[in-house]
């Protein structure tokens, strides 16, 4: 059976992610408010992120950037 949340980023009871994708207070924020489908446009837009402005994941720095857009783009996110 498909979990159902509500997803804060579409406004609306979507399913929800098998796992918690990201460690932390974080990861737990993401997997109870966060659609697979949220999830998914995420991971492209991170993806755009990382090779536009070069990001390495191995530097902590740019892990920092990434983890801040990531916060910004899924809860703050206007549609």
């Amino acid at each position: 059976m498909k979990k159902k949340i509500y997803c804060n980023f579409f406004k609306k009871k979507m399913n929800g992610l098998n796992y918690q994708v990201y460690p932390g207070k974080l990861g737990k924020k993401i997997y109870n408010n966060i659609s697979k489908k949220a999830w998914k446009k995420w991971i492209k837009k991170q993806t755009i992120l990382i090779n536009e402005k070069k990001l390495s994941m191995l530097k902590i720095s740019d892990q920092k950037i990434i983890k801040k857009k990531m916060k910004k783009f899924l809860f703050q996110k206007k549609i």
